[in-house]
């Protein structure tokens, strides 16, 4: 149901001097929320398929259920789905795509022989969007991490070759930062760990260490390309022992510099990322975040507005951590229509982030001045305050759609483009 451009008015408005009553700017939060891109993922609008056609199925924990219909099933049907998606999404964002995203035409190209070239098409997309783009190294699905180690693999052969595919990865990184001029982050993620009870921790961390190193020997301008290191406690495959863990990446990214990935999902499921942002910044120079839901055992569920959320954003925020922070989303779920996916969890990303960007000053101010008492309620208060009225507003000036009006571009490019593909 669209909202008419009055009553957004209106309430904004009214929204408006409510938070001046506070001290709130809020054509200045509009503003900043303009200038924060959100790196949406591809593979959300394909169930984490990429398009090598190898006929390998997902390894390294990765399981997409669902079958909701209108999966994408070629890059162009895949970037015509992203388009729909940021159409409906307010401000400027970026692309975060995998290695196997490649175009190929056909041709049988290993992950260890991928070239810029095979990445031409995307450039290309994102140039005419006016986005940066983002990348992975794919270090499962695929025969050489069939028995759930890579980096790490006891075997020098299976360590040199994705040694090789993450170097060019890196290659291919550079390549987009410098063609769209904004540095690209590229993110290492391996599945290595075992299902059960390791006796030898140590040697495959070691063996991590020496490959990473390997990796990243070549120094590269970071004006055009940063590397990130991401953990997990557990996977799907790896319940007991996962070789890169918390400890050992931010171990690793301290003494040697890089970004350290925080997955909200890949921590115990009543560990939350927030408070670690804080923490981590001290010692290591950007983070990025890997915006998520984990459930239970499952680390990818379409991001809401929950309390995990909003507590990361107001700690960017409150903390003017945002510069140094590089925001993507991961999730996958095949049992809903994929682009609203992105959608909704794009547009809660953002809705966190303006509600931070809301809080009145005089929660600072109690804290500072010691009244504990004062500074609860406030934060109490704020919960109720019309940011909902400023979001409308937010939308409208960037020419989205405004309150559900998103859901009603959803059915109707389901119906006359989702429900056409077999």
């Amino acid at each position: 149901m669209a909202t008419s451009s009055e009553s957004v008015s209106q309430t904004y408005t009214l929204a408006k001097a409510r938070y001046a009553d506070l001290g709130v700017d809020t054509d200045a939060a509009m503003a900043k929320l303009a200038g924060i891109p959100i790196s949406l993922h591809c593979w959300q609008g394909d169930d984490v398929g990429g398009f090598e056609n190898t006929g390998e199925g997902l390894s390294g924990g990765i399981a997409v259920t669902g079958n909701y219909p209108g999966k994408a099933r070629t890059p162009d049907e895949l970037r015509a789905d992203l388009d729909k998606a940021l159409s409906l999404i307010p401000g400027k964002h970026r692309l975060n795509l995998h290695a196997f995203y490649g175009e190929f035409g056909g041709k049988k190209v290993d992950r260890n022989e991928i070239q810029p070239e095979h990445f031409q098409n995307w450039i290309d997309w994102a140039k005419s969007n006016g986005m940066g783009m983002d990348f992975n190294p794919t270090c499962f699905a695929h025969p050489m991490a069939a028995d759930g180690f890579t980096l790490s693999h006891p075997k020098k052969a299976v360590r040199d070759f994705w040694v090789e595919h993450c170097i060019a990865s890196r290659e291919i990184g550079a390549v987009m930062g410098k063609e769209l001029g904004s540095p690209t982050v590229t993110n290492f993620w391996i599945p290595d760990g075992y299902k059960d009870t390791p006796v030898d921790r140590l040697a495959p961390r070691q063996r991590l260490s020496e490959s990473l190193d390997r990796v990243f020997t070549k120094a590269i301008d970071p004006k055009l390309h940063l590397d990130a290191v991401e953990c997990k406690l557990f996977g799907i495959g790896s319940e007991s022992y996962v070789v890169g863990s918390h400890e050992f990446y931010m171990g690793y990214a301290i003494k040697n510099q890089k970004l350290l990935c925080l997955d909200a999902g890949h921590f115990h499921p009543t560990e939350g990322i927030a408070d670690k942002l804080s923490s981590v910044l001290m010692y290591v120079p950007e983070v990025l975040l890997h915006v998520s839901r984990g459930v239970r055992w499952d680390s990818d569920h379409v991001v809401t507005l929950d309390d995990a959320l909003q507590s990361i954003a107001a700690e960017l925020v409150r903390n003017n951590l945002l510069a140094r922070t590089h925001i993507g989303l991961d999730f996958f779920d095949a049992s809903i229509n994929r682009v609203a996916a992105w959608a909704i969890g794009t547009r809660n990303t953002l809705k966190a982030l303006l509600m931070a960007l809301l809080e009145p000053p005089a929660l600072r101010d109690s804290e500072k001045s010691g009244d504990y008492t004062s500074r609860l309620a406030l934060m109490e208060e704020t919960k109720s305050l019309p940011w909902g009225a400023v979001w409308d507003a937010y939308c409208e000036k960037q020419n989205v759609p405004v309150g559900t009006a998103w859901l009603d571009e959803v059915k109707g490019y389901e119906n006359a483009v989702l429900s056409k593909r077999a």
